[in-house]
């Protein structure tokens, strides 16, 4: 078994060695454009279903893919989009906005997929942020991000937010000397844009709590669909997932 495991993961490592970079096409950003705006006008109106929220309230955290097929194929890139929901007993709407909204602890409240965050910029109820990302499996890329959020509250018990990344880099030899970012849009492509969207309403003692990420990445290199399909197509989830986990648990944590 351990040199059957050694002999794939020398495998994984050579085609990583391989894969080519990419480059991010308009044409392909701007499909990413016109899918959003038709998420981005359902927003308003997506509701909990009774059903959902009992399976939330049991315990169940709620992750499925939206797209069909999952990933969208769009020219050279593919178009991820995932929601998934939790259910947070105990939590006021303001305590999870709360959370939501404190860029500054973002590094700590999403670590270690978040190595570093900052509010750069707040007008109102529109926000201006930074994230530093670290997306790993087998390849390790460090990501600088920024985003641009808005929030709504179209009454007590509901809210919304849109996010909208703003700039999406990888980085060259993070925390070495020769650091450096490469131009937008470059790259091994595991992250080319990514919209956000938080659907929060609060109910039954608690608050249910539901993100929806779509996300833009690289297609499948010729040759490579082997090793690299399994990277590209299940970090979305496993990002989602892994949000929605740390979400809780700090909003647990608030006063």
């Amino acid at each position: 078994m351990g040199s059957m495991v050694h002999y794939w993961a020398g495998l994984l490592l050579a085609a990583s060695e391989l894969l080519p970079g990419a480059e991010l096409r308009k044409a392909d950003s701007a499909a990413f454009d016109r899918y959003t705006a038709e998420v981005e006008q359902a927003l308003p109106r997506r509701a909990f279903t009774p059903e959902r929220m009992a399976r939330l309230r049991a315990g169940e955290t709620s992750v499925v893919a939206e797209t069909r097929p999952d990933p969208r194929e769009v020219g050279n890139s593919l178009i991820h989009d995932w929601s998934g929901a939790v259910f947070i007993p105990g939590a006021s709407l303001a305590r999870v906005l709360r959370v939501l909204q404190d860029f500054d602890n973002h590094k700590q409240i999403y670590s270690p997929e978040v190595l570093d965050s900052r509010l750069i910029e707040r007008k109102g109820e529109e926000y201006r942020s930074y994230l530093r990302l670290r997306k790993k499996k087998v390849i390790t890329v460090i990501l600088n991000t920024e985003y641009s959020t808005r929030f709504f509250q179209p009454s007590e018990k509901r809210a919304y937010s849109i996010v909208h990344s703003t700039r999406i880099a990888e980085v060259d030899n993070p925390g070495g000397a020769g650091e450096k970012e490469k131009p937008p849009g470059t790259g091994y492509g595991f992250l080319w844009r990514l919209n956000s969207y938080w659907n929060l309403e609060a109910g039954d003692g608690g608050v249910y709590v539901e993100c929806r990420a779509v996300s833009l990445t690289r297609d499948i290199p010729t040759g490579l669909g082997w090793a690299i399909r399994p990277m590209v197509t299940s970090l979305p989830r496993e990002s989602l997932e892994a949000t929605l986990s740390s979400t809780r648990r700090a909003v647990g944590l608030v006063q």
